[in-house]
């Protein structure tokens, strides 16, 4: 794996060889991973893996068309027949008006930020295993749980760099840790599983594995001997774990390139009061150690803090230059890029803004209703907001959760959802989209 410095060489090497190859206009990515993760089972070692890879990608202009292409072979003969292909692709594909680069005013100057997401740790496997093992045995000295499906600590690092033509270089790398524990309860046919889980950038920063396992076995022995539902309507309370789950609803109605297909279930929103005025989902690229932090986008503009809701109100479209283009607006810096291919669009670490109230305040009121723990299918319609998906949890009675209940669907439209959803104090940033206790009431169950 290269260090950052060396793969913007190797990226501004590419583009070199593209612009002696013709290219009227060039970009170059190159991203590189390497991950090593020990798993254990029932107290012994069942599965060490260790990976790396690394692609350069090239993204030409020429002729009124554009190609991209990627190699694992950094070498100069490698790059030197990428270039000529990439072009020769290039003057072969239709005209696309709306294909390019950023506008090079808009691009990042000057130093890239330190977010600081490498630790430079290395962990050793010998290492792993002991928070691994940690890990399941918490989880298995729960009361209940009968069985495992094992324990998981992981460790890798990863560099990204990226070129363009016209006159944007940069890089950085970053670190991720993670520790796992799932585990069964009850016996028979009575038998649940659960986990824990947890992501960071630093080694530091990751929970005792003591922590992940106990709410593993925990969690699994709360849903044992599930109950059924009754069909009808009800107000639907989602765990922090699940509820990020919407606000991806909202992201992906909200790209710019879904609205330039019309495929929008907000289309012709932009601006419209959409949630509840309490309600705020900010985007968080330049948070420290974060998850989805990342100092640039993949054209090389520079990304910032932003309100994609505020105060209830949407604020407009995520964007990169080619929806940006189709939509006569600017790009917001929200271009993402994989192994090969021209840019996506995608966000950073989302978060919903915690309410004023705890989950018990906002739970006290609900005479009967459900608390869902988890979701299950794709049930839902980015064109027409229709939400239906499968469900397991806990019935809320008279303000308290109670007792497990399963295979139920939930179902409602979620321009009706967001416009009731509310959201309680108890954020905690873990993932890449966070949210507090959510609720929402008058949601269709489809039960017994």
């Amino acid at each position: 794996m290269l260090t950052p410095a060396q793969a913007q060489d190797r990226c501004e090497a590419l583009i070199a060889r593209a612009r002696r190859a013709g290219a009227e206009a060039s970009d170059a990515v190159y991203i590189a991973n390497s991950s090593e993760s020990v798993a254990v089972r029932l107290g012994a070692l069942e599965d060490v893996e260790r990976s790396e890879s690394e692609q350069v990608s090239l993204r030409v202009f020429a002729g009124g068309g554009s190609a991209s292409i990627g190699s694992t072979d950094l070498g100069d003969e490698a790059l030197d027949e990428l270039a000529a292909r990439a072009v020769a692709m290039a003057r072969l594909a239709p005209p696309d008006a709306f294909a390019g680069l950023a506008d090079a005013g808009l691009l990042l100057r000057g130093d890239v930020p330190d977010l600081d997401l490498d630790d430079g740790s290395d962990p050793a496997p010998a290492d792993l295993r002991r928070l691994a093992q940690a890990a399941e045995d918490a989880a298995r000295a729960v009361p209940g749980v009968t069985n495992s499906e094992g324990g998981g600590a992981s460790s890798g690092r990863s560099v990204v760099a990226l070129a363009t033509s016209h006159g944007f270089g940069g890089g950085y790398s970053a670190s991720n840790h993670g520790l796992s524990a799932s585990v069964v309860a009850g016996e028979g046919g009575n038998m649940q599983r659960d986990y824990g889980w947890r992501s960071v950038r630093h080694a530091a920063d990751l929970a005792a594995p003591e922590v992940i396992g106990l709410e593993a076995g925990t969690r699994a022995v709360r849903r044992l001997n599930p109950a059924r539902v009754k069909s009808g309507t009800s107000t639907i309370v989602f765990d922090p774990r699940v509820g990020g789950t919407l606000v991806g609803h909202l992201l992906g109605a909200i790209s710019g390139a879904s609205i330039a297909r019309r495929s929008s279930f907000l289309l012709d929103r932009d601006g419209a009061q959409i949630f509840d005025s309490s309600i705020t989902i900010v985007d968080e690229p330049l948070r420290l150690r974060g998850l989805r932090s990342r100092p640039f986008d993949g054209e090389g503009l520079p990304t910032a803090p932003r309100a994609l809701v505020e105060n209830g109100r949407l604020t407009g479209w995520l964007m990169d230059s080619a929806a940006a283009r189709q939509l006569g607006q600017a790009p917001t810096g929200h271009a993402g890029r994989g192994g090969s291919g021209a840019p996506h669009i995608s966000a950073a670490n989302v978060v919903l803004q915690p309410g004023a109230v705890a989950p018990e305040a906002l739970m006290a009121d609900i005479v009967d209703g459900i608390y869902v723990t988890e979701l299950i299918g794709q049930g839902v319609n980015g064109v027409t907001g229709d939400y239906s998906r499968g469900a397991s949890g806990f019935r809320i009675v008279r303000g308290e959760i109670t007792e497990p209940v399963a295979e139920f669907t939930i179902a409602g439209n979620l321009i009706d959802m967001f416009a009731a959803l509310v959201a309680a104090d108890d954020l905690e940033l873990q993932r890449g989209i966070d949210t507090p206790t959510l609720r929402i009431d008058r949601m269709s169950v489809a039960g017994d």
